[in-house]
């Protein structure tokens, strides 16, 4: 199982857990797993279109599944899945 870390905004789903274990051959099947732990993750993390949100950042070992394979990135038991909020400001 990949070790997933949780931003603050999405902790409610996970009930305050910084750091959950998701299970899955690729990122769309972690994303699945971590849904049926914790009901809620996956619509905030993709859109109607099961498209990763465009505010929603994910990385996998520090790096952007955007420049990987988006959702079909390979992930092994022993990656490190970082889920990161897009932030504005000016």
């Amino acid at each position: 199982m990949a070790i997933v870390k949780i931003p603050t905004p999405l902790r409610v789903t996970t009930s305050g857990l910084d750091t959950v274990q998701g299970n899955g051959d690729d990122l769309v099947s972690v994303i699945e797993d971590l849904e049926s732990q914790f009901p809620g993750m996956k619509e905030r993390l993709l859109d109607e279109n099961n498209e990763l949100r465009r505010f929603v950042n994910i990385f996998v070992n520090g790096e952007d599944v955007r420049f990987l394979e988006g959702l079909n990135t390979t992930v092994t038991a022993s990656d490190e899945i970082s889920i990161v909020p897009a932030v504005a400001g000016g």
